[in-house]
């Protein structure tokens, strides 16, 4: 029945809430059909905690159930599970809340949710959308960044305060969208198309700080999985859910924690880089100074050598020496040749004594014959023979008048007095 009230006797909150705590009461228990988004069950814990779903209103309430209840049910029902409760709503009066107390729970099959997306990302997967090697490397200082966030929300607060704290000069063009619901996806893509077509956008970031399963399902549409794993800009995934993936993790060039956790990885620390470049101008200082150091240690060294600081000495320390091999090479080349020469001459007094030219000289003459032959014996020469005559000075013709005697020439005369013969001119 309806409470009488007016604004002259309004009712307390208290009583409002027990009177609600009434009506529910008096519903009973009831069969409910849903699916199991979120699934609580703490170590040790005698109540298990689930959220039923109902997809088709978009509608979640709370269920606890004792652990037995649970356990009968536990080795096929899990998160993403369709199932049908036989439960009796309570009303929790102090804050204000409704649950369903679950007496048994029946499994109607695979839930359609987590199933659905599953089936989803093993799709994705075998296309390669999200193969290591499609990532795409952030930019070392981005200049402009996109950010997809929710109007006014939480995401866009930490990602711009926190990128500007590390590096003031960064700029940003902010496209809100609805993060949640069912305008969330295609204002979520056209976003991202929109960034991506920018030549100035270095880096898209699609933030949200985070969510129920329910609420993160616009960040696992594929539509908005295949626009990322489309675009030519990095896309940085900043979801703060930590439990629950969506698959625009998977598929982003990076996935951040939280987006105060993608603005620390996509914005550089000035601080922490002015650091760095001091730090590797101080190394290259001294890098560069010990070098000097120690070509200026080795050129000493050089210096200091006896070779280079009098290059004069060694060449005066073998001058002597070269000169006493000159002279000794002189010397010896000398005696060489005054005894070749000493040996020469008396080998050319020999040849000369026994020359046939010497003999002529000496008065002696050679007999030949018309065909050149030599007399060597009076035998050879016949009467009225005409010889040739060799002498020193030249040749002249004999001829043989009487015939050869019989007796030993006279060794003590020339060699013509053994024949007699007639001059002719």
């Amino acid at each position: 029945m309806a409470a009488n009230t007016s604004p002259e006797t309004p009712l307390p909150v208290g009583e409002v809430s027990r009177l609600i705590g009434g009506w529910i009461d008096r519903l009973g228990a009831v069969w409910v059909e849903g699916q199991i988004t979120q699934l609580s069950r703490r170590p040790g814990a005698g109540v298990v905690f689930l959220t039923l779903r109902d997809p088709s209103y978009d509608i979640s309430v709370s269920v606890t159930c004792y652990r037995q209840v649970f356990d009968a049910v536990a080795d096929v029902v899990r998160e993403g599970s369709r199932v049908v409760v036989h439960a009796k709503p309570e009303w929790y009066a102090p804050r204000g809340q409704l649950s369903l107390r679950a007496a048994e729970i029946r499994p109607v099959g695979v839930g359609e949710l987590l199933a659905r997306l599953e089936q989803l990302k093993k799709s994705l997967a075998a296309e390669g959308l999200f193969a290591a090697d499609r990532k795409k490397p952030l930019p070392f200082l981005p200049q402009l960044i996109g950010l997809v966030c929710g109007r006014a929300s939480a995401a866009e607060r930490d990602v711009l305060e926190n990128a500007r704290h590390r590096w003031p000069a960064v700029r940003f063009e902010v496209r809100n969208v609805p993060v949640q619901g069912v305008h969330a996806v295609p204002q979520v893509v056209q976003a991202v198309k929109d960034l991506d077509a920018r030549a100035d956008v270095d880096v898209i970031i699609v933030a949200r700080g985070g969510g129920s399963v329910e609420d993160l399902l616009p960040f696992s549409d594929e539509q908005l999985v295949r626009a990322v794993a489309s675009c030519r800009t990095p896309v940085v995934s900043a979801i703060g859910h930590e439990p629950d993936n969506p698959l625009l993790d998977y598929v982003a060039d990076l996935r951040a924690s939280t987006p105060t956790d993608a603005a620390k990885k996509v914005v550089p620390d000035v601080g922490e880089e002015y650091e760095r470049v001091r730090w590797l101008r101080d190394r290259a200082r001294r890098s560069v100074e010990a070098f000097v150091e120690r070509e200026e240690r080795g050129l000493a060294a050089a210096l200091s050598r006896p070779s280079i600081e009098d290059p004069h000495r060694m060449v005066d320390e073998r001058e002597e020496q070269v000169a006493a091999l000159t002279e000794r090479a002189r010397r010896t080349l000398g005696h060489l040749l005054d005894r070749a020469e000493s040996e020469l001459t008396h080998t050319h007094a020999r040849v000369v004594a026994l020359s046939p030219a010497a003999t002529l000289k000496r008065g002696y003459a050679v007999l030949q014959k018309a065909d050149g032959h030599v007399v060597r014996a009076p035998a050879e020469a016949a009467p009225d023979e005409e010889l040739r005559a060799r002498v020193a000075e030249g040749e002249f013709t004999v001829r043989v008048t009487a015939a050869p005697a019989a007796e030993a020439p006279d060794t003590d005369g020339p060699a013509t007095e053994a024949l007699a013969t007639e001059t002719e001119a």
